[in-house]
């Protein structure tokens, strides 16, 4: 008996996706990057109204920009691999 190299187990081939499923993780972009802008702003906006500060709401605004495309770029990454 032959020992068994766990190392050495085929894996199958890679098969292409069904349409819906690949049209779901697109479509996906099209709400991370709204959804990122609205919490982080409306977080802004209401630490700036308690705080009385002008820039906080600003600093949110691209806090919520950065977290899009930050999302934006690793699902392209993913895809990619």
């Amino acid at each position: 008996m032959c020992p068994v190299d766990p190392n050495s187990q085929s894996q199958p081939p890679e098969q292409k996706e069904n349409f819906w499923v690949q049209a779901a993780r697109y479509s996906q972009l099209a709400f991370v990057f709204p959804a990122a802008l609205i919490v982080d702003g409306s977080l802004a906006l209401r630490l700036t109204g308690w705080l009385h500060t002008t820039w906080l709401y600003l600093a949110g605004l691209l806090l919520g920009i950065a977290a899009g495309f930050i999302e934006l770029i690793r699902a392209v990454m993913r895809d990619t691999k």
